[in-house]
């Protein structure tokens, strides 16, 4: 069984953790960063997606759910 099968994104993930251990999330990113509109692997990278999530105002419970499901395949 592989990591990915395994550990699921979770909100006390940094940034560049789920970014080097997912590189599929980086569009689920790209596209937050079109409604934010800023780079948020730019300047978030080492925050948690929860921090991430608070800073910018996101529903982390939906940012989760694309973040996932953008892994599994």
């Amino acid at each position: 069984m592989n990591k990915k099968e395994t550990r699921l994104i979770s909100e006390d993930m940094t940034i560049l953790d789920i970014v080097s251990d997912y590189p599929e999330t980086e569009s689920v990113f790209k596209s937050y960063d079109q409604k934010i509109g800023e780079c948020i692997c730019c300047r978030k990278l080492f925050d948690t997606l929860r921090e991430t999530a608070d800073c910018y105002a996101l529903d982390l419970t939906a940012l989760l759910n694309e973040l996932n499901s953008s892994c599994i395949h």
